[in-house]
């Protein structure tokens, strides 16, 4: 692949601007958590997340679908995820261990990718259970700051589910590539 010519025929797709526009919303994002102005930090999330599912949905429906696209989505999902978990944090402090398992999934996912490009195996995109964990992760935090007076139980069910959620696609992320790599 010829990374520069095609870069640039393929950042002007619509699915990789959206894509970049999500990363752009971050910063946006965590100025009205600082502001704690979090009913406007919630509705950039929900325009995230809205602008997540088009960029795919487009890029299938369109035929869109381009290596710098799937380099694109999936970076801005994991800096995404990052920056709600660690927003998170320094309100509710239990949501650290959520952090922990976000991390020894995502770095499990970039060692599996690693290997299997190496052996020539590539996983062929997002799977339904890492699809789910970013839908509950957008949803947990959506809620946790449109409601930020929830109860310590509440508070605690979400981050339950949402760790729950990681870690079903953890588990299912595994068997996914020890089934790739056999």
């Amino acid at each position: 692949m010829k990374w520069t010519s095609n870069w640039q025929k393929e950042i002007g797709t619509i699915p990789n601007l959206l894509s970049i526009f999500r990363v752009f919303l971050l910063p946006l994002y965590l100025y009205f958590v600082l502001e704690q102005s979090f009913v406007y930090a919630g509705i950039v999330i929900v325009i995230s997340g809205i602008t997540d599912f088009l960029d795919g949905f487009i890029a299938r429906k369109f035929n869109q679908m381009t290596e710098l696209g799937k380099i694109l989505d999936p970076v801005a999902d994991k800096l995404t995820q990052l920056v709600l978990i660690l927003s998170m944090a320094w309100q509710q402090p239990l949501i650290w261990w959520v952090l922990g398992l976000f991390l020894v999934k995502e770095g499990f996912m970039l060692i599996a990718g690693m290997v299997g490009l190496s052996k020539n195996v590539k996983l062929d995109g997002a799977k339904w259970y890492g699809k789910l964990a970013t839908a509950v992760i957008y949803g947990g935090m959506v809620i946790l700051l449109l409601f930020p007076k929830l109860s310590e139980t509440e508070i605690k069910w979400i981050f339950g589910v949402i760790a729950y959620s990681l870690f079903q696609s953890f588990i299912l992320y595994i068997l996914e590539y020890r089934r790739l790599l056999k």
